[in-house]
């Protein structure tokens, strides 16, 4: 039982101090506060404390398999646990992708086994992502895949794309697009514009990623298809989905964190922690970005967390991996600097952090009566540096390491079991 908690649930307008009693892996009572007995249970002191309906990922890297000493499903789903979140889709530009049912059944065994927070699996769309040929969708759905992505590369063929939004309609998954057209992005290293030209690095334009999105906006409209477009970059991004949006084109987007509290001036000093696909881009950019999850054209919140070793970070900037880890930072960095200040209210915030359950077919978190009990107790006055007391993904490379943030989740309970406690929250413990 969560005793004397504030029960914070935006999807139904739940806001006040309660006892959460959990049973059965459900959430049982919303009780007065302080007015719950339950015999034999653990009793949680919250007071002081938020709860919310834990987070959801769909946009997670977990390396497995072939790149095991960046990420695995074991230290990838504890990172998760420690930001808040009840559910991760694992991305499919694995080492080698996963393009058959016999990968999809591996990774789903290996979860079963290590993952310590639900986690689902996309496979491609295109075999071995080379954009050409398409995997079998439909064996790959009944082999347990929740999507279909090549994320990390564009699919560049409009031919393709189209067969692939045809064969959806028999799979019936979503297919989530990482937008980029190469032939614009070059060799591009982070955002074309002032910055980079004063730092002398090759730029990566914003319509390298709008114009693709157009595309498939518009391939999704004729073909009456669904797609979900990955970590929108640009304002000229916005644009096109808001007016594909208002022709009726089903198309759900997400932004990351690092895309709605950092621009391009970040990159100055070329630490390629800075370094992601797309790249930061202006400020312009980035409060266009803040106004859709505003408004509610940005559907998800989703973290890209993409580990990396020292080694593709500690090159000079140019030669670099692309990719930051987040499922970490993601209510703390988007507390700090955009609830704190008053630039998005904390409803918000909370709800984009777990509709990406919604995007992909899942059920969304909620704190109503007899819900799957997932649930994130945060406190909004904890006060921590980002790294200081090491991190429980495998690798380093966050772009936020060493901020000092507001707002921190102390326990993650997925399914009525705690899947995460600070250490120092357990001598807490009632």
């Amino acid at each position: 039982m969560l005793k004397n908690a504030r029960a914070f649930d935006p999807r139904t307008g739940l806001d006040g101090s309660h006892d959460i009693v959990i049973r059965d892996g459900k959430i049982a009572e919303l009780a007065s506060a302080g007015s719950a007995e339950v015999d034999g249970a653990e009793v949680i002191d919250a007071d002081g404390l938020i709860a919310v309906p834990a987070f959801f990922d769909p946009h997670v890297h977990l390396r497995t398999p072939g790149r095991e000493d960046k990420e695995d499903i074991e230290t990838g789903s504890r990172a998760a646990a420690a930001g808040g979140y009840c559910g991760i889709i694992g991305m499919a530009n694995t080492d080698p992708p996963i393009d058959t049912p016999a990968a999809i059944e591996s990774l789903r065994e290996r979860a079963q086994a290590d993952s310590t927070v639900p986690a689902g699996f996309v496979a491609t769309v295109t075999r071995g992502m080379r954009g050409s040929e398409l995997t079998d969708m439909a064996e790959l759905r009944d082999a347990g895949a929740v999507g279909f992505s090549d994320d990390g590369l564009p699919i560049q063929s409009a031919r393709v794309m189209r067969r692939a939004l045809q064969y959806q309609a028999l799979a019936g998954l979503q297919i989530a697009l990482h937008e980029e057209d190469p032939e614009l992005s070059g060799k591009g290293v982070m955002h074309e514009g002032g910055v980079a030209a004063l730092l002398g690095m090759a730029g990566v334009p914003s319509v390298s990623e709008s114009t693709m999105i157009a595309r498939d906006c518009a391939l999704a409209a004729y073909e009456n298809a669904r797609i979900h477009v990955q970590h929108l970059s640009a304002s000229e991004s916005v644009e096109v989905v808001e007016a594909a949006k208002a022709r009726g084109v089903e198309v759900t987007c997400e932004a990351t964190p690092h895309h709605l509290t950092l621009s391009d001036e970040a990159v100055r000093p070329l630490d390629a922690r800075f370094k992601m696909n797309p790249p930061l881009r202006s400020e312009d950019d980035r409060q266009a970005l803040i106004a859709a999850v505003r408004s509610g054209l940005i559907d998800t919140i989703a973290t890209d967390h993409a580990p990396h070793t020292l080694e593709d970070k500690e090159v000079p900037f140019e030669e670099a991996a692309m990719g930051v880890t987040g499922l970490e930072t993601a209510f703390s960095v988007l507390y700090t600097d955009l609830v704190v200040p008053g630039i998005l209210d904390l409803p918000t915030v909370v709800e984009r952090l777990s509709a990406g359950a919604l995007a992909f077919g899942f059920e969304t978190p909620s704190l109503a009566q007899d819900a799957e009990a997932n649930v994130a107790l945060i406190d909004l006055e904890a006060e921590w540096e980002a790294g200081a007391e090491g991190w429980e993904s495998r690798s380093e490379n966050s772009c936020f390491a060493g901020r000092k943030l507001k707002g921190r989740s102390l326990m993650t309970i997925v399914a009525g079991q705690v899947a995460f406690r600070q250490r120092a929250f357990a001598m807490g413990v009632a």
